[in-house]
């Protein structure tokens, strides 16, 4: 009977340790009507991107990997300066939209569905990579209204 106490103790101690590791991402605004995608290319996302290893999250339209995580949102809102004039980055036949931020780069879906954003850290040099490994996922999940190039 006291292997009861100690198997107990020892599950709180596994749950407080994974509890720790797992990722907050920062609330975004989403778009209504796309949970049903997010939750099919968040359930087919690759285990590894740039050779990151997949990290547990607490969002449930989020994916991540890495340290300093590279971040996959899915079903953001239009990026602000998204227009037709916009550049677009072709990456294994998925086009992005490319903003530089204060610590690396953040990559947004054009011509699909729904936008899916990729919050990329300057640190998984060159952050293309990312994108390269998340490629299939998105196609596979996001489907193409029109192709931006």
């Amino acid at each position: 009977m006291r292997r009861a106490p100690l198997t107990a103790a020892l599950l709180g101690l596994l749950l407080a340790a994974s509890c720790g590791s797992t990722l907050s991402v920062d609330g975004y605004p989403t778009e209504p009507g796309t949970s049903v995608n997010c939750e099919a290319l968040l359930a087919d996302h690759p285990l590894t991107v740039a050779g990151q290893k997949n990290r547990i999250v607490r969002d449930a339209n989020a994916a991540a990997w890495g340290d300093p995580p590279i971040i996959l949102r899915c079903g953001v809102e239009k990026p602000r300066d998204l227009g037709p004039a916009a550049r677009c980055d072709m990456v294994n036949d998925v086009g992005w939209f490319t903003e530089s931020t204060a610590d690396g780069y953040l990559f947004t879906t054009i011509g699909r569905e729904y936008f899916v954003s990729v919050e990329v850290p300057h640190t998984y040099d060159p952050e293309a990579d990312a994108l390269a490994d998340l490629a299939d996922a998105v196609a596979r999940h996001d489907p193409v209204v029109k192709p931006c190039v």
